[in-house]
């Protein structure tokens, strides 16, 4: 567009020369009256093309604006975007250190737990006496139950769980059976298989519900059940316990463990 003002400019220049040195060739009139024109002519052009410029520089002025605006934009989006990624970040720390501290709570509930049952345990009960038995004293089953009782009353779990087993297998239809089945669990109790110790103690409670052992039986699976982190099954078992042999000597000791128990939260 310039490039076209400017040789429209110097057309206009050149005709008017063109015209003064030939002017002597026309009429003085007629002369003037050309001349006059052209001069108009470009006095228009003139004006014309100076009013193009200012259009250019305004747009020009324009764009420029338009350039720092959409900068000021831009630099202004990443400082939000900065901002929120700060307040993200702040978050997360924040998330992180709930779970690290409900992570501790709960290692902390589980060693009150552990210190509280290593209390209980630790307190005489009477489980771990084991009751005379009411068998002939002179016959082979009554001595070999003997020799088991001795061994788990002298904490050789694992002897006495040997001998425990061979009893059940040797006289399975004994009067004194219900008593072996109840040490054999309570030695597989003793050498931390408790899940082989809960069925035990199941099996004479099933086998054997109205047998005297039933409630040791029962205590016994209580303690196997909170060792595996079976609380509420525990509970069960010791309310059924209190429940079902309110005159039991272990109901006093059932009681005050489902009273730890539930203290727990």
């Amino acid at each position: 567009m310039m490039k076209n003002l400017i040789l429209s400019s110097v057309f206009l220049a050149t005709q008017l020369f063109s015209l003064s040195g030939h002017s002597a060739l026309f009429d003085d009139d007629e002369a003037r009256k050309k001349i006059l024109e052209v001069e108009k002519n470009l006095q228009s052009q003139n004006q014309a093309t100076q009013s193009a410029l200012r259009d250019l520089k305004q747009s020009n002025e324009q764009r420029d604006t338009v350039t720092r605006n959409g900068l000021a934009d831009m630099q202004s989006q990443l400082d939000a975007l900065k901002q929120e990624n700060a307040r993200l970040k702040g978050e997360l720390e924040v998330a992180n250190h709930k779970v690290e501290t409900a992570l501790q709570r709960q290692k902390d509930l589980y060693t009150d737990i552990d210190e509280r049952l290593r209390k209980l345990e630790s307190a005489p009960v009477a489980e771990v006496a084991a009751p005379p038995a009411v068998a002939e004293k002179n016959t082979q089953e009554y001595q070999l139950l003997e020799l088991a009782n001795g061994l788990s009353k002298e904490s050789k779990h694992k002897d006495a769980f040997k001998e425990y087993d061979k009893f059940l297998k040797d006289y399975p239809g004994s009067s004194l059976a219900p008593e072996a089945m109840y040490g054999l669990g309570y030695s597989q109790f003793a050498l931390k298989n408790y899940k082989s110790s809960i069925a035990t103690q199941q099996k004479l409670m099933d086998t054997y519900p109205d047998n005297p052992k039933v409630p040791d039986a029962m205590f016994n699976l209580a303690n196997s059940q909170i060792q595996l982190g079976l609380v509420p099954g525990a509970k069960k078992t010791l309310r059924d316990l209190v429940a079902k042999f309110p005159n039991s000597e272990l109901t006093p000791t059932a009681q005050k463990r489902l009273k730890a128990l539930e203290a727990i939260r």
